[in-house]
């Protein structure tokens, strides 16, 4: 019994530590998450008018968000871009990772900084490096062209756009999941694959059949990542939009839709509607994609 008691004591003393290191973090995060959020949320419920002011409308500005043709064809973008990027990125990362787990030599541990390189570099700046690698007066692929007297194509233009950003976000992210998938692998016992090669498994039916297979969860991990990342699309063809302003609009994305309306229109209150229809849609999308592969990310009961 007295045993017992002083167990008990020592969980509580553990747990009132436990509290004590996260209380700093759950404070910031209260106050610069939770109620910016749901001050936000407030504002949305509200419309100004020229003549009452801030008047309660209470969901009409959602119900005129869903009905809203720019923020719907921005939506439809971001999920054209969604079923482009996602796969391009987790493939591809995937594939270096597999490459890289197989490598044992300093070539390998090179590799992989070099690859996770670009994740490294602000997003902004990274955007910035682009836009003039895309530049059709200075670019060096202007340049590069022009040495074989062939004209450079505008990778700029609306027809060309869509490519260049699909280019400028899987360079910049993919080597960061490939890090994650990367170091699942390492986790994964190597007796597993000295019995397939015992038994006479090659290394690609170890990779497709052992690897791939025992790291599902982090695969569903970092898709669920690339997923909330690209639907909420802003920073690179914000930045980017500076040289190809008839490419991109102001309105190319729903969050940059929310932004030009709160400065540029000066519509705070569907501003903020439109940010939280487009978490409303994340959080949709998400919670879809996690009960589709609740098998393979381990939540099944």
């Amino acid at each position: 019994m007295l045993i017992l008691t002083v167990k008990k004591a020592h969980e509580k003393k553990e747990n009132r530590w436990g509290w004590f290191f996260t209380a700093p973090f759950g404070v910031f995060f209260i106050l610069f998450l939770v109620v910016p959020l749901v001050y936000a949320f407030y504002v949305s419920l509200f419309t100004y008018t020229q003549v009452r002011g801030s008047v309660f409308t209470g969901l009409v500005n959602y119900k005129r968000a869903f009905t809203d043709p720019i923020f719907l064809s921005g939506m439809g973008r971001v999920v054209l871009y969604t079923v482009v990027m996602v796969p391009i990125q987790l493939g591809l990362a995937l594939i270096l990772a597999l490459v890289l787990d197989s490598i044992k030599t300093k070539f390998g541990s090179v590799s992989r900084v070099l690859y996770f390189l670009p994740y490294a570099i602000p997003v902004v700046i990274g955007a910035l490096m682009w836009g003039f690698l895309y530049s059709k007066d200075m670019g060096p692929f202007t340049a590069f062209f022009h040495l074989f007297g062939l004209q450079a194509p505008d990778f700029l233009s609306k027809k060309s756009i869509f490519g260049s950003l699909v280019n400028m976000v899987t360079w910049q992210w993919t080597g960061y999941y490939m890090v994650i998938l990367y170091s699942a692998l390492q986790s994964i016992p190597s007796e597993l694959y000295e019995s397939a090669r015992i038994d006479g498994a090659s290394e690609m039916e170890i990779a497709l059949k052992i690897k791939t297979p025992m790291i599902s969860s982090s695969l569903v991990m970092v898709t669920i990542f690339s997923l909330i990342g690209t639907l909420q699309f802003y920073t690179e063809p914000m930045v980017l939009r500076n040289n190809a302003n008839s490419a991109i609009v102001p309105e190319y994305t729903p969050n940059m839709y929310a932004q030009a309306l709160a400065f540029n229109y000066n519509q705070i209150n569907y501003s903020a509607t439109i940010s939280f229809a487009l978490g409303l849609l994340v959080v949709i999308f998400s919670v879809f994609f996690m009960k589709a592969t609740k098998k393979q990310s381990g939540l099944e009961d």
